[in-house]
This record gives structure tokens, sequence and C-alpha cells, in this order.
């Protein structure tokens, strides 16, 4: 319980008059002892000593220590005036900054809602123009086709023009898929349809889809009697594409391409390896971010969205896509290898028996 000045009051009052009242008592009773009984007057050491110890010390031990008291009470008095000013400083403060954060919480919630439809807007406009992009590309596509069919009785610079509209259309209408993917991944709009998929007639095809035509040399390391995996096969043929696309474009030409697949306890690893430049330690965190594209890329063709979709696609299915660099202990030739990870069919069927 803290002091009050009303105490701090008595106590002052106290220090003073209690060495009076001491001093008095000893001035009587020493004077009736030793000057006012008859007979009994005599001054002697004795006498000057309980004088000087009961009448002068005593009082004046009285009056600094309760001189020490008040002192110390006033000081505990004002300390306690401050905290209290401190308090309801502090309270003011905290009430200020607690309305600044309702406002400011209050922005930002409403910069949130502005952000999320700013979002709405762009993934509609992005699905909108990406679906009037196709249209056209699919009619473009026949056509060349077609052209190309009958590319034999043209001439040799006409026959490699519409070779080259044919390659970049077929990428032009890549990109518009893919755009279209990410949207509706990004919406909550893409529906995925797991079962049962076989891996190396999986493996095999995308490999004959990206790499027959760049003759690039494969390395198989595949385990035998693998069991098949739980996913959505197109989807999965189209991220082992992304990951055989991405290493056929960073690894000089001749070098061959790894590509494994094995059990490791419930789930079962496909993993695809280069002999590129590898991917920094500190690119790669960001190495599965949207739109990213790490430095010496900006010359190689590409949109940054490969790495994320595979990624959200490969989570989606309930597994994970992982990067590894370097590869391998080689200066020039460090390597990269990302490893996709999937359950298998059985251990999936027993977890939804469960």
């Amino acid at each position: 319980m803290l002091p009050t000045n009303q105490q701090l009051r008595w106590v002052n009052l106290t220090r003073f008059v209690l060495p009076i009242i001491l001093f008095s008592i000893v001035f009587l009773y020493e004077s009736w002892e030793h000057i006012l009984l008859p007979g009994a007057f005599r001054w002697d050491l004795h006498l000057s000593a309980e004088v000087l110890f009961f009448g002068i010390l005593g009082p004046a031990a009285v009056f600094i220590v309760l001189s020490r008291m008040v002192s110390l009470l006033d000081a505990q008095i004002t300390t306690s005036r401050q905290l209290e000013a401190l308090n309801r400083s502090l309270e003011k403060q905290v009430i200020e900054r607690t309305r600044e954060l309702v406002v400011r919480n209050q922005e930002l919630a409403q910069a949130n809602v502005e952000l999320q439809e700013l979002d709405r807007l762009k993934s509609d406009f992005v699905s909108l123009v990406s679906h009037e992009l196709r249209a056209p590309l699919t009619t473009l596509n026949g056509g060349l086709e077609l052209a190309l069919q009958q590319a034999a009785s043209l001439p040799a610079e006409t026959r490699k023009t519409l070779e080259t509209m044919s390659r970049e259309s077929e990428r032009l209408t890549y990109f518009v898929q893919i755009i279209l993917d990410v949207s509706r991944l990004d919406a909550g709009q893409l529906r995925l349809h797991p079962g049962p998929v076989a891996v190396i007639p999986l493996l095999k095809r995308a490999v004959e889809v990206v790499i027959s035509s760049s003759g690039r040399p494969i390395e198989w390391n595949l385990c035998p009697d693998l069991p098949p995996l739980w996913a959505d096969e197109i989807y999965l043929e189209e991220i082992v594409r992304n990951l055989l696309r991405n290493a056929d474009k960073y690894s000089p030409g001749g070098l061959p391409i790894l590509i494994s697949a094995c059990c490791e306890e419930n789930d079962l690893c496909i993993r695809v390896g280069d002999c590129g430049p590898g991917v920094p330690a500190e690119l790669q965190s960001h190495i599965f971010e949207r739109f990213y594209r790490g430095p010496g890329t900006q010359y190689a063709p590409g949109w940054g969205l490969g790495l994320y979709f595979a990624r959200r696609i490969t989570e989606s299915l309930g597994g994970k896509l992982t990067l590894r660099s370097p590869r391998q202990i080689d200066s020039q030739h460090p390597g990269a290898e990302f490893c996709l990870t999937l359950p298998v069919v059985a251990d999936t069927i027993e977890e939804e028996n469960a």
C-alpha cells in the first residue's frame, strides 16, 4: 500500500516531537533522581553519561532515523506520482495507437478487397483474351498443318517459312493454354481427375514429344516393376514436359538429360536432371514463383510460368516438387535436378478406404 501525503505529514511532525518528548522525559527523570530528591544532589560522570546518551544522543538518533524515513517516503510518493503520470500517458498513447491501428486495419482491409477485385478482373481479362485467342490459333494451326502437307511442291524458302510459322504458332498455343490453366488454378476452378497412371509409358511419351526434335541424348535409370501413380494423367504429363523443356533449354547441346524413377517409402519419385549452369543457392527459393526468371535467362524463351504451374498442380495432387542444385561436382556444368514425388495407387486407395 502506497503512503499518502497525510501520513508523510504525521511522520514529519513525529520526527520533531518525539525527540523533544524523549529529551523531556530524560531531563525530568534525571532532575528528579539527582536533584529534587533530598540529599541526592550530585553531578558526576555517571549523570553526565546518562544525560548525554539518553537525553541527547538517543533523541538525535531518533530524529535522524525519522528524517531518513521522511526522505524515503517523500521519494516513494514522488516516484508513485511520476509512475501514475507515466501510466496515464501510456494509456493515452495506447488508446491513440489503438485508434490508429483500427483505422490502418480498415484501410488495409479495403485495400485487400480492392486488390482481390483487381486480381479477379485481371484473371477474367486474361481468361477472356486467352479464350478469344485460342479459336483463331486453332484455325491458324489447322491451316499451317494443311499447307505443310503439301510443302513438297513449294519452294524451299516458302517451306522453311511455313515450318517456322508452325513452330511459333504451336509455341503461342501452348502459352495461351498454360495461361488459361494458371488462371483457372489460381481461381480454384481447375478440375483434376486423378487415377492410376503408368509411369514408364508416360515418361517415354513426354520425351518423344519434347526431346525427339532436338536429338539430345537421354540417360534412363528406371527401377523395374514401378507401381502406378495416383494422379491426373494429362496434367502429370504436362508437368514432366515442363521439366524436360527446362532441362533441354538450359543444357548445352550434346549433353544428356537424366531421367530416373524409383520408389521411396510410400511414394514414387521421378527425377529429371540436366547438365546446365544450375541454380544459385540464393535463387532456389524463388525458382517456383510465378513469372520469376533468374539472371542469365533473359535470352532463353519462356514466361516463368512452367515451374510455378508444375508445383501447384503437384501439390494439388498430394505430392511435392523440389529442386537440387548443383546436381554434380562440375564447375562448368553443375546442373540441376527436379524431383517429382507423388503417392502410389495402393497407398492412396488404402487411405481413401480408411
